[in-house]
């Protein structure tokens, strides 16, 4: 059995949404101290929907995938749909990670969370603590 699935190539190979997002609503940035993995999200919202979303990953193959999957998966969704999306989502569209590479997909999951509370940061809206990760306390990852 091949190690990473037909999926996860292409989106490494040829990751959507590339790039960065000047003046983006949202950015969010996390990291894994363990295996230096490093994701930027940036979100362009209007009316509560991601209308852009883009982003900058340093890292694996599996971190580009996951991030590029997470990225389709949330654009045109609203805010709240956006927070809905779990790694084991990103990791089941993705066709599976290998074990060891799982971290990838939670790195894709924190960085949607972090740039949607930087975007509600920004605009002084009220949000519920809990739906958010708490990096700066976490001994895997850590905000960059």
């Amino acid at each position: 059995m091949a190690l990473y699935t037909e999926i996860v190539m292409d989106h490494f190979m040829n990751p959507r949404n590339v790039g960065e997002i000047e003046n983006a609503d949202g950015v969010g940035e996390v990291g894994n101290a363990k295996c230096g993995d490093i994701m930027k999200m940036y979100l362009k919202i209007e009316n509560d929907i991601i209308t852009d979303v883009k982003f900058e990953t340093f890292g694996c193959g599996s971190a580009i995938a996951s991030s590029s999957m997470a990225t389709e998966m949330i654009k045109g969704k609203t805010l709240e749909e956006a927070l809905a999306v779990t790694n084991k989502q990103v990791v089941d569209a993705l066709g599976g990670l290998p074990a060891h590479k799982l971290h990838c997909s939670v790195l894709a999951e924190e960085a949607i969370k972090s740039a949607v509370k930087d975007y509600y940061d920004k605009n002084g809206i009220a949000y519920d603590g809990t739906k958010f990760p708490d990096c700066e306390h976490c001994e895997g990852c850590r905000m960059v």
